[in-house]
C-alpha cells in the first residue's frame, strides 16, 4: 500500500512538471509496473580501484554518486571490458549487448583495407547508420546489415528516447549529417564545423509515434533502412538546434550552475563528447527529463582531461590538485542532479538509473611527489614523466632488418595493418609476427631490457575473441599486446635507431594509456539503482561484462530487442520479484549456465586466455606447427560458436520468451562448455614457454 501510494504520488508530481502526458504513453512493462523512467549515464575513464595507492580513486572522490549507488543498489566490482579496451567499442558493447563481431566495432581504430592494399583510418565515432570505408555499415551486424538501434524498442513501446553525448545515439560528423538532416546543411556543416557541432552534433531525441515533441518543423524521418519489421513514421530531433526549441522554448539550456551550455567560443549547444563536464550533460539530460522524456543516455567527459581545450596540456595525475577539484566539480553536479530530478517526482522509486565507465585507462606519469601525497591534505605533483614512445616501424627494421610496410593504431596494443593485405600464412605475414615478439626496448626509465611482447593475435585468434568482422577488409594481421608502459606507433621512416630523433624516449604528453589485458579483466566496475535492483552495495561477487547491461536492462522493463544477446541478465544484481517469470523459477540454474557461457564466450574468458597463450606459441614457432594450430583452432572456434549460440538461446528464452531452461539440459551444456575451456587448456599448457606460462598464471589468477 504504502509502495502503491509513493507511485500515485510520483505521477502527481511527474504531472506538474507537465511530463505526464509523455509518461502516460510509455509503455514499460516492469513487473508492478514500478519503473517510469531510465537513466543510463556513461562515464570516460572513471576509475573505482586507486591509481596510486595513497591517492582515493576517482569514484571515492565523488562520494555523492557512489553513495547514491551504494545506498539502494549496487556497483559491481569485478566487471570485464573488451580486450583493448577502447571507448568507442566499449560504448557500442553496452548499448547493444553485442562483441564487436557481431555489431561492427571490435576496433576502435576502424582501419579498413582499400582495393590497393593500402590503409585507411577513420573515427569509430558515428551516428547509427554510417557507413565505414569498406562501402558496408559501420555498425555492420553478423547478418550484414545494420544492428538493429537500441532506441528501437523504447520507441516501439511509446517512449521517446533522448541522447546526449552519446556515440551511435547522435550524429557525430559531417557525414551524419548529410545522410540525416540533407544537402543543405552538410553544406552549412562544411562551410563552419564548429558552428556544426554546436547546432547538430552530440545530441538527439528518437520520438515515439505520435509524440507532441516531434511534432514540429524541425523533426526528420528517424531513418533506419536495415530495422527487422520496418521502422517507418518514426521521427527525431537532431542536434540542440532542433531539440533547444522543443525542450527549453524559453531560452538556451543550461548546465545544473545555471550557465548556458556551449562550447570554448561561448557558442551555445555542443561543446564536444570530451569536453562535456558533468554539469553539462546532466543539466542536458534533466532538461529532457523534465520536458517529458521518459528514456535518458548521456555521456561525461574524462574527468583526468582539463574541461576545456584552451586549458589543455597533459591529463591530470592522480592526486593532482586540478584532478581532484574536477571530481568534486563532477560530483557536485551529480548532487544537484539528483536532487533536481527528486523535485520533479524523479526518483529511484520510479526510475532506473545505470551508470557505467568506458575504457580502463592506465596512468604512467611517473611517482606522485612527494611520495606519500594523498590529493586531499597534500596535493601531488609528477616530474618529466610519461608514456614510452616507441618508433615500431624503426625498431623492427634496426632489431630485425624487418622493413615490411605496415600501418598501426597506436596504443599499447596495437593492431598491424601489414599493406598489401597479404594472407595468415604468407612469409611476409608470418616473419613480421615472429619479429614483432622478439623485439626488445632499453627501458629510459629503469635502465633495464625489457621484452616488448606479451602475446600475440593472429587473425584465427582474433577470431575467437570476437575481432573480426562480417568485412573482411576491416581485419588486421597481428594484435600485439605490448608492454604496458610502452606506446607503440609508425613513423614512416625506416631510419635506424642510432639515428636521431631516438626510437625509444618518454613522452611527456602522454600520462594515461588504454587498459592493458590485465585491467580488461575484471578491472571496471557498473551501478544500478532503482526499482527491481538488490540492495548489495559494493560488490566483487558479481561477475560481468559490458554485454549482460542490455539484456539486464531490457529484462527489467519487460521489453525485447529483435537479436539474441552476447550477454545475459545479471541475476544475483536484481529482486527475485523482478527476475522474468522463467528465470525466477529456478535462478540457480540461469546464473550457472550464464557462468559457463562467460567462461566460454567473452572476448576475455577463460577459453580466450587459454587459445591467446596457444596462439602466440604458435605464432612464434616454426611454419609446419604455425599450420596444425591453425587447422586446431579453426576447429575449436567453430565448436566454441555452434555452443555458445545453443546456450544463448537458452538465456535468450529465458529472459524474453517465456522458456523455462531445463535444469538436466543446462547441466549438460554446463559440461560441454567446460570439457571444451579444458580442452584448449591442456593445448595451451604443453605448449608455453616459460615466460608465456607466467603471464598465463598471472592473468588466470584474476
Amino acid at each position: 500500500m504504502r509502495g502503491a501510494l509513493f507511485l500515485v504520488l510520483d505521477c502527481i508530481l511527474a504531472c506538474s512538471t507537465g511530463s505526464g502526458q509523455a509518461l502516460a504513453a510509455c509503455e514499460l512493462r516492469s513487473r508492478g509496473g514500478a519503473i517510469a523512467r531510465v537513466v543510463q549515464i556513461q562515464l570516460d575513464n572513471v576509475h573505482l580501484r586507486r591509481d596510486s595507492p595513497d591517492v582515493p580513486s576517482d569514484l571515492e572522490l565523488m562520494p555523492h554518486l557512489r553513495e547514491f549507488l551504494m545506498r539502494d543498489g549496487i556497483i559491481g566490482s569485478n566487471h570485464q571490458i573488451s580486450p583493448l579496451a577502447q571507448t568507442a567499442t566499449d560504448a557500442l558493447t553496452v548499448l547493444t549487448g553485442l562483441f564487436g563481431d557481431r555489431m561492427g566495432v571490435p576496433i576502435d581504430g576502424n582501419a579498413t583495407f582499400r582495393s590497393d592494399g593500402s590503409v585507411g583510418f577513420a573515427s569509430a565515432f558515428a551516428y547509427w547508420t554510417a557507413i565505414s570505408a569498406d562501402g558496408k555499415p559501420l555498425m555492420l551486424a553478423d547478418t550484414g546489415r545494420i544492428v538493429p538501434a537500441p532506441w528501437v524498442p523504447f520507441t516501439v513501446a511509446g517512449c521517446d528516447v533522448g541522447a546526449y553525448a552519446m556515440t551511435g545515439l547522435t550524429l557525430q560528423h559531417g557525414l551524419d549529417v548529410a545522410s540525416t538532416l540533407g544537402a543543405s546543411e552538410a553544406r552549412s556543416a562544411a562551410s563552419d564545423p564548429l558552428k556544426a557541432r554546436a547546432d547538430w552534433f552530440g545530441a538527439a531525441i528518437h520520438c515515439a509515434r505520435g509524440s507532441t515533441l516531434c511534432s514540429n518543423a524541425n523533426a526528420r524521418p528517424d531513418l533506419l533502412p536495415d530495422e527487422p519489421g520496418g521502422y517507418a513514421g518514426y521521427n527525431a530531433l537532431f542536434g540542440n538546434r532542433n531539440i533547444q526549441p522543443a525542450i527549453s522554448p524559453a531560452g538556451p539550456l543550461k548546465d545544473l550552475g545555471g550557465r548556458i551550455i556551449a562550447d570554448d567560443t561561448g557558442r551555445p549547444g555542443f561543446p564536444g563528447a570530451a569536453a562535456t563536464t558533468a554539469s553539462q550533460s546532466l543539466g542536458y539530460a534533466a532538461a529532457m527529463l523534465e520536458a517529458g522524456v521518459p528514456v535518458v543516455y548521456v555521456g561525461i567527459g574524462n574527468a583526468h582531461l582539463p574541461a576545456t581545450a584552451a586549458a589543455r596540456r597533459r591529463a591530470y595525475g592522480p592526486g593532482e590538485r586540478d584532478h581532484v577539484a574536477r571530481l568534486a566539480a563532477d560530483d557536485a553536479a551529480f548532487k544537484v542532479f539528483i536532487d533536481r530530478l527528486a523535485a520533479s517526482g524523479i526518483t529511484t522509486r520510479n526510475t532506473l538509473f545505470i551508470v557505467v565507465p568506458t575504457g580502463a585507462d592506465r596512468f604512467v606519469g611517473g611517482q606522485p611527489n612527494p611520495a606519500a601525497c594523498d590529493g586531499l591534505a597534500v596535493p601531488c605533483s609528477y616530474g618529466p614523466a610519461g608514456a614510452i614512445d616507441v618508433a615500431i616501424d624503426r625498431l623492427l627494421a634496426t632489431e630485425r632488418r624487418n622493413v615490411t610496410a605496415f600501418d598501426v593504431q597506436s596504443g599499447n596494443a596495437p593492431p598491424f595493418y601489414i599493406q598489401g593485405n597479404p594472407q595468415p600464412t604468407d612469409p611476409l605475414t608470418r616473419i613480421l609476427a615472429q619479429d614483432i615478439g622478439k623485439l626488445t626496448a632499453l627501458n629510459p626509465v629503469t635502465g633495464k631490457t625489457d621484452r616488448l611482447t606479451s602475446m600475440l593475435a593472429d587473425r584465427a585468434q582474433m577470431q575467437l575473441m570476437h575481432l573480426v568482422t562480417a568485412s573482411p577488409a576491416r581485419t588486421p594481421h597481428i594484435i600485439m599486446f605490448a608492454d604496458p608502459d610502452y606506446l607503440n606507433r609508425t613513423t614512416a621512416s625506416r631510419a635506424d635507431c642510432a639515428a636521431p630523433p631516438a626510437c625509444i624516449a618518454i613522452n611527456r604528453d602522454v600520462t594515461w594509456m588504454r587498459g592493458d589485458i590485465r585491467q580488461s579483466l575484471g578491472g571496471s566496475w557498473f551501478g544500478m539503482v532503482g526499482p527491481g535492483v538488490r540492495r548489495r552495495g559494493e560488490t566483487a561477487d558479481i561477475v560481468s561484462n559490458h554485454a549482460d547491461l542490455r539484456p539486464t536492462l531490457l529484462a527489467l522493463l519487460g521489453l525485447t530487442d529483435r537479436y539474441v544477446h552476447d550477454g545475459a541478465v545479471l541475476v544475483d544484481a536484481l529482486e527475485p520479484a523482478a527476475l522474468p517469470a522463467a528465470i525466477a523459477g529456478d535462478p540457480d540454474t540461469y546464473a550457472a549456465l550464464t557462468r559457463a557461457a562467460k567462461t566460454l564466450n567473452d572476448p576475455l574468458g577463460q577459453l580466450a586466455r587459454n587459445s591467446l597463450a596457444l596462439a602466440t606459441q604458435a605464432i612464434r614457432g616454426d611454419d609446419g606447427g604455425y599450420q596444425r594450430y591453425l587447422d586446431t583452432i579453426g576447429t575449436i572456434t567453430a565448436r566454441r560458436n555452434a555452443l555458445a549460440r545453443e546456450i544463448n538461446a537458452q538465456l535468450n528464452g529465458a529472459a524474453f520468451a517465456r522458456r523455462p531452461i531445463s535444469a538436466a539440459y543446462a547441466h549438460a551444456l554446463i559440461g560441454r562448455a567446460q570439457a571444451l575451456v579444458r580442452e584448449v587448456e591442456n593445448l595451451a599448457g604443453s605448449s608455453l614457454a616459460p615466460a608465456d606460462r607466467r603471464w598465463k598464471a598471472a592473468n588466470d589468477a584474476r
